[in-house]
């Protein structure tokens, strides 16, 4: 549940800045005669990546065995991709992405359908990323062998919808001006979260293709700190569904951790390093009136 809240605020918040960029822009260019195409788009997207993350659910309910785990496998390992591009791009593109956005809304005014477009490309994006990864989280923290009552197949589900609907709040504060939030520091933390989850959905991933003898190795284990850590306690289950831990891994599934985790962490936080730090911030404040919804 925490693992996905993390992703859903993460990917929501996201998402509410760049629709208060959108929506700011053409309250204060006096054009809000356009908004409605904005929250078309926007509709759209959230249509598309909802469908999108159901289509992935009942689609691996109808299959056998070996081929639930190779889609889950195959899907662990294309939201580690999401989860650290995701990463990556948000530390680069903060400062930029305002401008891109305001100068594809003055393309695309003389258009409502490509303004449309440009809002749904915005969020859609953002949402069919977050269906991935939670779809592919989702499977790891519910087939895990968690305590008994510790966790049910909609216990992720509830931490992704309080996650988004947290950023949707903070989204609206922002755009309000009621709040500000000092995002460099908000996308470093979350983000240095996000790959040590990205390294247990990538573990949980090698597990599943060893299952199915895709990949080898999954009578060798690494080490059983089971005595230690049991996933019976608390904390032990909180480890689990946060970062896929499990007391007794395979030696492939330790190496793909670490050759995972280590360099993509050193590089993420060198990144974060040289960027220089500004001020907090929040999207562009529109003007006092009320934009509607």
């Amino acid at each position: 549940m925490l693992s996905n809240f993390l992703i859903g605020l993460r990917e929501g918040l996201e998402a509410a800045l760049v629709v208060s960029i959108l929506v700011a822009y053409l309250v204060k260019s006096d054009r809000r005669h356009l908004l409605r195409w904005i929250w078309l788009g926007v509709g759209v997207a959230v249509l598309v990546s909802v469908g999108f993350t159901l289509a992935l659910g009942l689609q691996s309910q109808r299959l056998d065995f070996r081929s639930q785990e190779l889609l889950g496998g195959t899907m662990s390992l294309v939201a580690v991709v999401f989860v650290t591009w995701m990463i990556f791009w948000m530390a680069g593109a903060a400062k930029r992405m305002g401008r891109e956005l305001r100068g594809a809304v003055d393309k695309a005014a003389g258009s409502p359908f490509t303004l449309a477009l440009v809002a749904a490309l915005a969020v859609g994006r953002e949402g069919m990323e977050t269906g991935a990864i939670l779809w592919a989280n989702t499977q790891s923290a519910t087939g895990r062998d968690l305590a008994p009552g510790t966790a049910t197949s909609s216990t992720p589900l509830v931490g992704a919808l309080l996650g988004i609907a947290t950023a949707v709040a903070l989204g609206w504060l922002i755009y309000r001006g009621a709040i500000t939030i000092d995002l460099t520091r908000f996308f470093t933390w979350t983000g240095a979260l996000l790959v040590l989850v990205a390294g247990g959905v990538l573990a949980y991933g090698v597990h599943d293709l060893q299952e199915i003898d895709v990949l080898p190795g999954l009578g060798n284990t690494a080490f059983d700190v089971s005595g230690v850590i049991s996933v019976d306690s608390w904390y032990g289950a909180l480890l689990a569904g946060m970062f896929n831990f499990t007391p007794t891994p395979s030696v492939l599934e330790v190496v793909v951790w670490t050759l995972y985790v280590v360099p993509v962490m050193v590089l993420f936080l060198r990144r974060v390093r040289r960027r220089p730090t500004p001020t907090s911030t929040a999207a562009p404040t529109p003007d006092p009136s009320p934009v509607g919804a």
